[in-house]
């Protein structure tokens, strides 16, 4: 039977077949679909806004975070990427005695990953987080110098 036909668009239920495909596992999903953990991620990415502003000296990245406290976060650079993430789970223990009418604040992952430029100076990465943002400042190398003419004597034979 034509699922099309029934009214379920088809791009509908693969992605809800990618949502209910349990396998974090390579090789264990029931077909070519992404894992679960890729698309947390992928979610994560999109609902995790920056901005990201060059300086004639530096990048600085402003991702926010709201929710966390700092050591909640963390900022590495691997394979040329910088990577910032962090994670807000729901703190149950503060309503004891209630229930929930609304909770409308985000829970979850935060990520976002930037991938840096040639220019970037990784071991001079710096990172601060106030009110709920975090700056990241990634400093550039600074320019080679330029290489000086040579002058060539020549010899008279």
């Amino acid at each position: 039977m034509d699922v099309a036909k029934m009214g379920f668009d088809p791009l509908f239920l693969n992605a809800l077949h990618d949502l209910l495909d349990f396998s974090d596992e390579p090789g264990q999903s029931s077909h070519h679909a992404p894992s679960r953990a890729y698309l947390r991620d992928a979610k994560a990415m999109a609902a995790t806004p920056a901005d990201v502003v060059e300086y004639p000296n530096s990048y600085q990245f402003t991702i926010d975070m709201p929710g966390l406290k700092s050591d909640q976060i963390k900022v590495k650079v691997e394979d040329g990427q910088l990577v910032v993430s962090g994670e807000r789970k729901r703190e149950s223990e503060k309503v004891k005695e209630g229930k929930f009418v609304r909770m409308e604040r985000r829970l979850g992952k935060y990520l976002k990953k930037f991938e840096l430029p040639e220019t970037a100076d990784t071991d001079k990465i710096s990172a601060a987080y106030q009110d709920g943002v975090l700056s990241v400042t990634v400093e550039k190398k600074p320019p080679p110098e330029p290489k000086k003419a040579k002058t060539i004597e020549i010899h008279v034979a």
